[in-house]
């Protein structure tokens, strides 16, 4: 049920992902600035490269770890705050980088603030939405997610490394800003017995105590988690459950894709590679935002399972056009994705390179309608809020752990496995996450929190 007067909503209701899109899409236009740097600038080679580009994810995990503490402990809001300091810091330290270590040092800092905020921000919008609308908010996150990738993707383009670092401080600032105006969660306002407070935020947010559903607290005062938790099904279900989504969508080698996506555009021999990641980025802006439409509506299985699907065939066709293509000696050499394709000689290999393109634009379309919003809206949902701390902090760590795996191996994998390989592989794990949905993801939308857990539980 939703409040009388839900379209009173403030309109400050926005998620905040502006800044850690940004920070993750840095790397796709900065590692080819960096790599044509001379010296007295840094400069990065293949190793430092990927260094570069995988880094940010081992302070995200670490992140994860950190939000997962304060979250319980500060509260929802002021976590948000904290994260700001950490990525303004990053990219400062980035913008005056005089070495290689300095920018692997800013990166690790961007990294941290990006897995507190990959926490903390789901669980916030999750805790202040109705239900009948969490799927659209918690959705919105990652579509503010990409935005930020996308605006990275396009800034690159008239940009150098040390200015785009400089750009990257504005989100952080405005988040800051903005959060300042927002209330605490009233959930979280409960466990701290501040009851009044907590219907003021609700006033705030809903404009109506209609359809609240006021959460048990009686336990809310365990602040430790014990192992033994996991012997009940309303805690090792979620938690088997948030853990497989979070691994499964970065073996999906989404990170990968985005990280080095003009790197590999560039290995596909096409003359403007950072055209096609703004491509890429711009479907992935698209398909979020139809994804947060109808989440309500199609609701987080079916999505998911499509998703996967997608992918499946879409990781197949890259793969293939990899395999097709890697004995050639002028294979899709130069060609330009502003030019029809009837404006190109007849060529086998340029309607290969076209192949190409429309597999990576179907796998960001298909990731960016299930598999990118859904794992961290789902585990924004299916935890009891006693335990919500610490089993989103091993979610996001997992998550992170995975990204830094699949990213810093990416150029190893496709060299060992070459390029068809690698991503036939991907389609191999892509093909596991849609079993994986059907038979054990649980549908969660249009209910409560508090429905959800008791699903869990039994009740």
């Amino acid at each position: 049920m939703t409040p009388e007067n839900s379209e009173e909503s403030h309109p400050l209701l926005r998620p905040p992902g502006g800044g850690f899109g940004f920070a993750l899409g840095y790397s796709s236009p900065a590692i080819p600035s960096l790599r044509r740097s001379v010296p007295p600038a840094p400069h990065l080679d293949d190793s430092t490269a990927s260094w570069f580009g995988a880094i940010v994810t081992l302070g995200a995990a670490a992140g994860g770890v950190l939000g997962g503490w304060l979250v319980d402990r500060a509260g929802r809001k002021l976590s948000l705050l904290f994260c700001t300091v950490p990525f303004v810091a990053g990219f400062a330290v980035i913008t005056a980088a005089q070495d290689v270590w300095m920018l692997l040092g800013g990166r690790l800092l961007t990294g941290l603030a990006c897995g507190v905020a990959s926490l903390v921000a789901p669980i916030y919008i999750s805790e202040i939405s109705y239900p009948a609308v969490r799927g659209l908010l918690g959705s919105c996150v990652q579509l503010m997610v990409v935005i930020g990738i996308l605006l990275a993707y396009l800034a690159g383009r008239v940009l150098e490394w040390r200015w785009l670092a400089v750009l990257g401080c504005v989100p952080p600032s405005f988040m800051l800003l903005l959060m300042c105006c927002m209330p605490e969660t009233p959930r979280f306002l409960l466990t701290q017995h501040k009851r009044q407070e907590a219907m003021a935020a609700l006033q705030f947010l809903w404009g109506s105590e209609q359809g609240w559903e006021e959460p048990s607290v009686e336990s809310e005062h365990q602040q430790v988690f014990q192992l033994a938790l996991l012997r009940h099904p309303g805690i090792y279900k979620p938690f088997l459950i948030g853990i497989s989504l979070m691994a499964f969508q970065q073996l999906s080698g989404i990170n990968a894709v985005m990280f080095y996506a003009e790197t590999i555009f560039e290995e596909a021999k096409f003359k403007d590679s950072s055209l096609a990641s703004v491509i890429m980025g711009t479907i992935q802006v698209l398909f979020t935002a139809v994804a947060a439409l109808i989440m309500d509506r199609a609701g987080r299985r079916l999505l998911l399972a499509l998703s996967g699907m997608v992918m499946v065939f879409s990781t197949s066709a890259f793969g293939t056009y990899f395999k097709l293509t890697q004995d050639g000696s002028n294979n899709s050499s130069h060609v330009d994705l502003l030019v029809p394709v009837s404006a190109e000689p007849v060529d086998t290999n340029v309607g290969l390179a076209w192949l190409a393109v429309g597999s990576m634009c179907l796998f960001i379309a298909g990731f960016a309608i299930g598999w990118g919003p859904i794992p961290w809206l789902l585990m924004s949902e299916i935890f009891p809020l006693h335990v919500k701390g610490v089993a989103t902090g091993v979610c996001v760590l997992t998550n992170w752990l995975m990204a830094f795996l699949v990213t810093k191996e990416f150029n190893n994998l496709m060299e060992v496995l070459r390029p068809y390989g690698a991503f036939w592989l991907a389609s191999a794990f892509c093909i596991f996450s849609v079993l994986f949905t059907l038979f054990w993801v649980p549908e969660t939308k249009g209910k409560t929190l508090e429905q959800i857990t008791a699903h869990f539980e039994g009740r």
